[in-house]
């Protein structure tokens, strides 16, 4: 019974090595954990060390970053189990976040950008009241093109006029980017 999704506090620590480390719990610090996860500059390795960093207040002990790591993707999952990624990427939490942050707002009744702080499952639970906005149709046209799905006309048109906010772009390394200009 305990065990309720409305029995469950908001986390501010996570158990690591027998002992609570707290965490910061700010949805902007996640977002921060979700650029290291995907910064393609990095490795695994120090991908992992920059999500620690950001997460937890506290340095943690080498001997702990396994277990820290796995509490650490369990709460940026919002207290999930980790399930297998199914389909293609539908959203990018940085090119994605000034049409998320707008209905987040709306949800939670303030702007989100300017409060000092709100927990990052909290917003997790505004994400998924996410209704009619600008983002839902720009998901929805992303997952009809990446399953391969014929456009209606008014799809096609809004496709045709918003294809920079619609396709995700895929970030370059600092060489080919500098390559890039090269050419340009």
């Amino acid at each position: 019974m305990n065990n309720a999704p409305w029995n469950v506090s908001l986390p501010t620590a996570l158990t690591v090595g027998g002992k609570e480390r707290s965490i910061r719990t700010d949805y902007r610090v996640v977002l921060d954990c979700f650029l290291a996860l995907t910064d393609i500059e990095l490795d695994d390795y120090n991908r992992a060390l920059e999500v620690l960093d950001c997460l937890y207040v506290d340095t943690l002990s080498p001997a702990d970053w396994k277990e820290a790591l796995d509490k650490a993707l369990w709460y940026l999952r919002g207290g999930e189990e980790e399930k297998e990624q199914k389909g293609p990427q539908l959203v990018s939490w940085t090119q994605d976040f000034n049409m998320i942050a707008a209905p987040i707002s709306k949800i939670v009744g303030q702007d989100i950008r300017g409060m000092n702080e709100l927990h990052w499952w909290s917003f997790l639970s505004a994400y998924m009241g996410i209704g009619d906005c600008l983002f839902a149709q720009v998901v929805a046209i992303r997952d009809k093109k990446a399953r391969g799905k014929k456009l209606d006309k008014a799809d096609r048109e809004f496709y045709r006029r918003n294809r920079d906010i619609i396709e995700i772009k895929k970030p370059m390394t600092d060489a080919e980017e500098n390559l890039l200009k090269e050419w340009t």
